[in-house]
């Protein structure tokens, strides 16, 4: 075990205390498991592609992509790493194998109860750092959490990659994704990165001094430097623009954007596609920039009233129609 890994998972023990039940039969810890290395990399991928989905919309019973229910937001991700499970809390349960709270690793399922007792009322799926995604009924999306804050609520813990690979069944129909690319590894670390600053206060013009406030090109800039190590200086929007252009890639297509790429917009002139008709998009100077999260999501922070750092819809907004470029810096 690297020494990262140690801390990790030490702090996750700190945090969730030494008076939490461990879940196995009659209360007896269990054998603390190591993933082999092909489902340890599945189980990074489950944890990465559910941060992804944060923001998507809740309803009840449903199984994505666009909406999931608690249990379906788990069948959903696990299907997207070729692995089929079960689409209910009830069945997810006793699925795989029980782990001990102290030894949750990426990808484990997590099932809670409101009153702390008896059969589980919804669930998530552990991510890291201490954290977990789930789908919420009762702020209508899915979303990130703490698990330290939910603790007395928490049931059980069940992981369904266990280190005998041949327990899980592959689904035939499904395409596994390759996270194996250098642009896919960096992109996604990006995203995580920038997903811990959610909800931080928007301020147009915002010091660089410190993470209290950021303006969008603040927020982009700490994400890559905290993610990626890359240092695109402490310049806005157009800076950073220039910076991908002499130091990386770029498209002006929106369809070949990828995961973790910085999106760089025109100002605000309307909410409808009209209002950006016959525009000339290669004389416009670029005002904002984001994160492209994939599925047609973007992270970033535009204003006071938004909510700080958020996850926004891009396709069919007004966000498509100011895109002028994307690309990343390396």
């Amino acid at each position: 075990m690297t020494k990262r890994d140690w801390l990790r998972k030490s702090s996750v023990a700190v945090m969730l205390g030494a008076s939490l039940l461990m879940f196995t039969e009659g209360g007896h810890a269990a054998a603390a498991q190591t993933l082999d290395s092909q489902n340890s990399a599945k189980a990074t991928e489950v944890a990465e592609i559910a941060k992804t989905l944060v923001g998507k919309s809740y309803k009840y019973g449903a199984l994505g992509p666009n909406s999931f229910g608690s249990a379906g937001l788990a069948t959903y991700i696990y299907k997207q790493v070729g692995i089929k499970i079960d689409d209910t809390i009830a069945k997810l349960y006793k699925a795989g194998e029980k782990v001990a709270v102290n030894d949750v690793q990426e990808g484990d399922l997590l099932f809670f109860s409101s009153t702390g007792k008896g059969s589980p009322s919804f669930m998530g799926i552990y991510v890291g750092n201490g954290q977990y995604v789930y789908s919420s009924e009762g702020q209508k999306a899915v979303v990130l959490k703490n698990l330290a804050d939910y603790t007395k609520k928490l049931l059980g813990a069940r992981r369904v990659l266990p280190a005998d690979s041949g327990t899980t069944t592959p689904d035939s129909g499904q395409t596994t994704p390759d996270p194996g690319t250098p642009s896919a590894s960096i992109g996604d670390k990006v995203i995580e990165a920038g997903l811990k600053y959610l909800g931080t206060p928007y301020e147009y013009s915002s010091t660089r001094a410190n993470k209290k406030t950021m303006d969008c090109s603040e927020f982009t800039m700490w994400a890559y430097l905290d993610g990626a190590g890359i240092d695109m200086g402490k310049g806005g929007a157009k800076s950073q623009a220039n910076y991908v252009k002499s130091h990386g890639s770029y498209t002006t297509d929106i369809n070949k954007l990828k995961k973790g790429d910085l999106v760089f917009f025109m100002s605000y002139k309307g909410y409808k596609k009209s209002d950006y008709k016959n525009i000339d998009v290669a004389k416009q100077s670029i005002t904002h920039v984001g994160i492209y999260m994939g599925d047609d999501k973007l992270l970033q922070t535009f204003s006071k009233e938004s909510g700080g750092v958020k996850i926004t819809d891009f396709k069919g907004t007004h966000w498509e129609y100011r895109f002028i470029m994307g690309g990343r810096p390396y």
